[in-house]
């Protein structure tokens, strides 16, 4: 296995695992969110010249939860081909991006997964990260005035 930086030109090739992380997300949003962010970060993790699996990893500054510093480097998605689970894909992805974070110079990698995943929570807390917090969100649409 092997684990690099994908590069804009290649979103192509992890179409698949994204759209199965997150199904509402056009990998035109990824490009978009690359080219406006220059401190973004897109790891594939490749088994031959197959993809396995990707991370997706930013550097957040200002509201972060359960953040003490500012900025943290933040795990925005990860997402193993069912495939090649349970080889150490996720943790080396996690790694790596531990490696880039601390190159930046940041102490704190965060991370979040809706409340009612526990198996993210399982994952997030098997690979070393400690639950600081849990929020409920919530939403009031205002409508339109007349």
């Amino acid at each position: 296995m092997h684990i690099r930086r994908l590069a804009p030109t290649e979103l192509h090739r992890i179409a698949h695992l994204r759209a199965a992380l997150w199904p509402d997300s056009a990998i035109e949003d990824l490009a978009a969110t690359i080219a406006a962010q220059p401190e973004y970060l897109v790891l594939i993790a490749l088994e031959g010249d197959e993809p396995a699996g990707f991370a997706e990893i930013s550097l957040r500054r200002g509201d972060v939860n359960g953040r003490e510093t500012s900025p943290v480097a933040f795990l925005e998605g990860i997402c193993v081909d069912p495939a090649h689970r349970r080889k150490g894909i996720a943790r080396a992805l996690v790694e790596k991006a531990l490696e880039w974070g601390r190159e930046r110079g940041v102490s704190e990698f965060a991370s979040e997964a809706l409340l009612a995943n526990g198996v993210s929570h399982a994952f997030h807390r098997a690979i070393g990260f400690a639950e600081t917090e849990r929020v409920v969100c919530f939403r009031w649409p205002i409508a339109a005035s007349a």
